[in-house]
């Protein structure tokens, strides 16, 4: 399938959306639905912007990008060219969405953000159309989950004691930019900070014995989710007993994740494992992550989840054990989990979860 004839069997699927539900147009600018869209080109200006600074519109018969002047033609040279949207761009001071909208589309217009008075909100319904991935959507995928898996082995070789989270986080995030990606989330806890918070940005704090490595980053509107752990010296009994029920939770996670399995009955089981491994509470400190693909969470899992796995879905599960964490991105296929971040040379350690045995990231001893 080449990339046109991806971008067609989109666009039909979004017109199919837009019959289903009584809709005479979309309005799409988030990031995500853009991307997907447009089988990976990019909207936005801004890294952490959810909306970006081009609106796809989808009527019947036919499909525009519109935009201002600043953006118009990068979007149509380096994203969209060969594709058969047109762009539609007024100069940027005089830029006026509603405008815009009623030169190519009116009645009731369907948005996944709010756009030029579209007010009729789709995007969660309309995020489902990306849930399943094509083929060539889970070749980039892999792309993707090499890069990242690169990107974090070769920053945790790197670093040594004495250097701050901040420099940690300048030297992964440098690398998954070398690469081609687009980092959105580094997270470096060194040290008594692993102990502490869940989710810690990097600070001035230098690195003395051990450290948690997080990234998120994407390609392609593809996003991968990964968290390493390095440790400069053996690490105690509590650590290392402490990782290994996080990864059997882990495996639990990820095997578990089936097409056609039920979320809620998933996460149920990961908090049996926690339990079983004598860490019953430690789920309620940190979500364990769901569903990734074109957004860093399509959705969280939890125990009220009735969502189904489908077949080709992305996930990132992140179990987490106060001082540790797991967590690699996956896509569901019928024959088990495929692991698209774990493929750089890191030490592994073999967990047993319902008779099948899985490698996941063992803390890496320097």
């Amino acid at each position: 399938m080449t990339r046109l004839e991806e971008v067609q069997a989109k666009l039909a699927m979004a017109r199919e959306f837009m019959a289903a539900r009584g809709l005479d147009a979309l309005a799409l600018s988030t990031r995500a639905s853009f991307a997907w869209l447009t089988a990976g080109g990019m909207n936005h200006v801004g890294l952490g912007s959810a909306t970006g600074v081009g609106t796809i519109v989808v009527t019947p018969d036919a499909q525009y990008i519109l935009t201002d002047n600043i953006e118009a033609g990068r979007i149509e040279d380096e994203e969209t060219g060969e594709l058969p949207f047109e762009i539609h761009f007024t100069q940027w001071d005089e830029a006026d969405p509603a405008e815009m909208l009623g030169s190519v589309a009116d009645g009731r217009i369907g948005c996944d953000a709010p756009y030029g008075g579209a007010a009729e909100e789709i995007g969660a319904d309309f995020a489902r159309l990306r849930w399943q991935l094509m083929q060539p959507e889970v070749e980039r995928y892999r792309q993707v989950g090499a890069i990242a898996s690169e990107a974090i082995a070769a920053t945790c070789r790197a670093i040594e004691p004495g250097m701050t989270e901040h420099e940690i986080a300048a030297d992964l995030m440098g690398r998954a930019f070398a690469a081609g990606c687009q980092p959105v989330v580094a997270l470096i806890a060194a040290d008594e900070r692993a102990l502490k918070y869940r989710h810690p940005i990097p600070t001035d704090h230098r690195l003395r014995e051990h450290v948690m490595v997080v990234l998120g980053c994407s390609k392609w509107g593809l996003g991968i989710s990964a968290t390493r752990m390095v440790s400069f010296g053996e690490p105690s009994a509590e650590i290392r007993d402490k990782h290994a029920a996080c990864c059997h939770v882990d495996a639990c996670l990820n095997l578990e994740t089936r097409p056609g399995a039920v979320v809620s009955e998933i996460f149920d089981k990961a908090v049996s494992a926690y339990a079983e491994r004598g860490y019953a509470d430690e789920w309620r400190l940190h979500h364990q992550g769901g569903a990734t693909g074109y957004a860093a969470r399509e959705y969280k899992g939890s125990l009220e989840c009735d969502e189904f796995v489908l077949e080709r879905q992305a996930f990132a599960w992140n179990p987490s054990i106060t001082g540790t964490k797991s967590e690699d991105t996956i896509i569901a296929t019928a024959e088990g989990p495929e692991f698209l971040s774990a493929g750089a040379d890191w030490p592994r350690l073999e967990v047993e979860y319902g008779g099948v045995t899985l490698e996941r990231m063992d803390i890496l001893v320097r």
